[in-house]
């Protein structure tokens, strides 16, 4: 904690996180690979409705990595070393409870998931096979984002990336061990995540217990502190509000797809194709949005305002030089990447015309990224609930005035908007952080 802030320390907690991003979609890539030479379409897309449910249903818990990630950090950074260790085992008791909720309910689940889903009833059948058996991982699955937040507000980011390379690798692996080789189809996939999963979120565990019995001299805290009112309900408090955000945030690219979906089906894939593009920047951007959870945090609990203002200087600098990179690599290879992703002339064309929305999305986008890492590190969850919430207000006003003129540029305009008001909203609220730290 007093070592001195520098350009290469946000690094060294930034390309971790990046690599560790970029490991995801080679998993779903064999996946897909692995199922879709089984010569039945129905299992390729029982494979993507599958994962996009627990994609959903994870998505909107990622509370547990970043509130803990938050309060972990502020506890490191005042040194109250049993305060670091009540609020892992508070977020801990706050996964397994949701996770054994998620098992209770997931018959109601299922229904409402495959009620939504407008799918065939083979790729229906066969994505039931999927979530019945990967639901059973919940609680672990949970663990695992609480395990990340805590690593993370020790700014432990190497040790991330080995785990997440050991949770897609093995499941990788015992992709092919049970689909290639026993056969299972769609039920050798989703048992391949379980186990990856229960051995992810085991050695996670191990390393956390490690590195509290080495850190703080026991894994164990004061039932007194554990039980804390106050600090159980600012747990609470915290989660709730980035749970809110989260559902916001979610609702705002569903609501995007849908909209574009209207278009018809040349459009859809038009936009898909373009989310790409954005989801790949997000994946460079979020290191330095996650180094900021863990950077801040330790000034806010230190009450470090140098410490503050030099990260807040740093992640913008190294996030803008990489945004412009992530810019100018779209605009050169989208072209190229574009005839990669369809074979469909008219796609690819229709695709080409929308392409500057994807070129000008990176640097547009970094700040509402960075500014959420900032304030989910100072636990300033409050003021991130309410910037999201104007801000999803001002996007859908910004879509009801701009697509009836403009269509499909009109739905991109409005989600840079949101991009901007994102920002802005946090922006206006960043003095409350700073004053965190005083």
């Amino acid at each position: 904690m007093n070592k001195p802030l520098t350009r290469k320390s946000v690094l060294y907690i930034a390309w971790p996180i990046i690599l560790s991003n970029l490991s995801t979609p080679l998993l779903g890539l064999v996946d897909t690979a692995v199922i879709g030479n089984l010569g039945n379409p129905a299992l390729i897309g029982a494979i993507a409705i599958g994962a996009m449910i627990f994609s959903f249903i994870y998505w909107g818990f990622g509370f547990l990595r970043m509130g803990t990630t938050g309060l972990i950090a502020q506890c490191r950074g005042a040194e109250d070393n049993d305060g670091t260790k009540a609020a892992f085992y508070r977020a801990l008791i706050l996964a397994v409870s949701i996770g054994l909720i998620l098992l209770l309910l997931q018959n109601i689940l299922a229904g409402f998931a495959f009620s939504v889903i407008d799918g065939s009833p083979a790729v229906e059948e066969a994505a039931a096979t999927y979530f019945g058996i990967r639901i059973w991982t919940a609680p672990l699955s949970l663990t695992h984002l609480v395990v990340m937040g805590y690593l993370l507000g020790h700014q432990k980011s190497k040790t991330i990336l080995w785990i997440q390379l050991l949770l897609n690798g093995a499941n990788i692996a015992l992709d092919f061990v049970f689909v290639v080789g026993f056969g299972w189809g769609v039920a050798g996939i989703a048992t391949a995540t379980v186990i990856a999963e229960i051995l992810a979120t085991t050695v996670g565990i191990y390393i956390v217990f490690r590195h509290m019995s080495d850190s703080y001299g026991s894994i164990s805290v004061p039932m007194s502190i554990l039980k804390d009112v106050q600090a159980i309900l600012r747990t609470l408090s915290v989660n709730r509000d980035i749970m809110i955000r989260t559902l916001s945030l979610i609702f705002a690219f569903a609501w995007f797809t849908n909209e574009g979906a209207k278009s018809g089906d040349v459009m859809l894939a038009t936009n898909a194709i373009l989310m790409q593009f954005v989801s790949f920047s997000a994946f460079f951007l979020d290191g330095y949005a996650l180094a900021a959870e863990s950077l801040v945090g330790s000034a806010v609990g230190a009450k470090n305002r140098n410490r503050f203002d030099r990260t807040l200087r740093y992640i913008n600098e190294l996030g803008l030089l990489t945004a412009t990179i992530l810019t100018m690599a779209i605009f050169l290879a989208g072209p190229a990447m574009i005839d990669l992703l369809t074979n469909v002339n008219e796609v690819r064309n229709t695709t080409r015309t929308y392409l500057l929305w994807a070129v000008a999305a990176p640097v547009i986008s970094l700040w509402c990224y960075l500014l959420d890492g900032v304030f989910i590190g100072a636990t300033c969850t409050r003021e991130m609930r309410n910037a999201m919430l104007f801000s999803l207000l001002a996007y859908l006003a910004a879509w009801y005035l701009l697509t009836p003129v403009f269509l499909n540029h009109g739905l991109w305009l409005s989600l840079h908007v949101y991009f901007v008001a994102r920002a802005l909203t946090l922006w206006y609220y960043l003095p409350n952080v700073r004053a965190r730290c005083a």
